[in-house]
């Protein structure tokens, strides 16, 4: 019996300064002012449309975390996000406990503007940092500087939020183990509750992916990825996800919501949805994706955000829980499973037995946990719970 789990939401801001060359976001550079009051009047009429067509009103799941991502979130006023979260809250209530993140760039924020984004109710703020060497943020497409990460790291501390989190990237263009390790370094020193530490990977319709450039090879990777993960334990960082540190107590609440199989309402330009109903069913959402379109939808009044919704079938819930789930450090119970996909355990028990066979998880009573050997052939142990074509 499917048991639906825990909600999000999550807000897609499309807008930023200008396109980094790596990024395949659903990002656009901005060449005019941006139509504040109107897109925020549309994300809550897309959570209304949502809220009427799932009839999500019936037996009403409290919000567990919110996220503001994009593009750069950070473009909007703090009385622009205020308006947005008091919208929200009218609409669905809050857990008491809500985490509330909005990314931000460095290069956008002020000391005035950090502190008013914290009394509009956000509790978490993820800062894009990407690296701290100049010629490096250069190669980016970076708006800020050096001294702009350090300051917004440090204005985060300072303002009362519950948490914040450093975004950083290794395997930069023409990037030294020992520049990689130097940048984390500086991370660290800044002491964030959360670091994201991520290698850059090129991705189809990026300015890399034409113009590839050059990066370490997998040697070199390999050395940054286990000389760092050491640096980041005896900082007291405790890796929780494959691209995930955090001191004790600072996970990512609406992350580790989405890779346990968590279901997501998702507002604004082409965001993603995940919802489950008691009656069995799980559907993914997508939202129209340019800014154009999706408020010519609120122009219009008629016109759906919705772009696309597709039934996950039975068939294939194995597979995207476990591509989920497998993201993550901690063990995976098995009740999860079957509250989350509405499947028995039957279903997936050859595969399972296969995996345990081959190495690549460990089986107990109550949950499973990969294995170090399950980490290095994730790709064959996911392909293993595809559904046949």
């Amino acid at each position: 019996m499917l048991t639906p789990p825990a909600l999000s939401l999550y807000v897609h801001i499309p807008w930023c300064v200008q396109k980094c060359p790596y990024c395949d976001f659903n990002s656009h550079a901005l060449k005019e002012q941006i139509p504040e009051q109107m897109y925020i009047n549309a994300l809550l009429e897309d959570l209304d449309r949502d809220i009427e067509k799932y009839q999500l009103h019936h037996a009403p799941r409290p919000l567990h975390s919110i996220f503001i991502g994009g593009g750069t979130p950070s473009l909007i006023s703090a009385e622009g996000i205020r308006d947005l979260l008091q919208g929200i809250e009218k609409r669905i209530p809050f857990t008491p406990s809500i985490e509330i993140t909005m990314e931000a760039n460095p290069g956008t924020i002020e000391a005035e503007r950090f502190a008013g984004y914290r009394k509009a109710g956000i509790t978490r703020i993820s800062i894009g940092v990407q690296s701290f060497e100049q010629q490096k943020l250069e190669r980016l497409g970076r708006i800020h500087g050096q001294d702009e990460a350090v300051n917004a790291a440090k204005l985060a501390h300072q303002i009362g939020l519950n948490s914040f989190n450093l975004d950083l990237m290794h395997g930069l263009p023409d990037q030294s183990i020992e520049q990689a390790l130097a940048d984390l370094d500086k991370a660290i020193e800044l002491n964030p509750p959360h670091l994201s530490w991520y290698q850059l990977t090129i991705e189809p319709n990026t300015m890399f992916y034409y113009k590839p450039p050059v990066l370490p090879d997998d040697d070199q990777l390999w050395d940054i990825f286990e000389q760092g993960h050491q640096k980041l334990t005896q900082a007291g960082y405790v890796q929780y996800e494959i691209s995930g540190y955090s001191k004790p107590g600072y996970q990512c609440q609406h992350n580790l919501n989405y890779w346990r199989f968590g279901d997501y309402l998702g507002i604004g330009c082409g965001s993603h949805g995940k919802l489950s109903f008691a009656d069995g069913r799980i559907i993914r959402t997508t939202k129209i994706k340019h800014p154009k379109g999706y408020l010519a939808a609120h122009q219009n009044m008629v016109k759906p955000y919705l772009d696309s919704e597709q039934l996950v079938e039975e068939i294939d819930r194995p597979f995207e829980f476990f591509m989920n789930r497998f993201r993550l450090i901690e063990a995976c119970p098995k009740q999860d499973f079957i509250d989350t996909t509405g499947l028995p355990l039957s279903f997936i028990e050859t595969t399972i037995q296969w995996a345990v066979e081959m190495g690549y998880l460990n089986d107990n009573e109550t949950s499973w946990q990969i294995t170090e050997k399950g980490k290095l052939f994730l790709n064959d142990l996911l392909e293993a719970f595809m559904a046949e074509e």
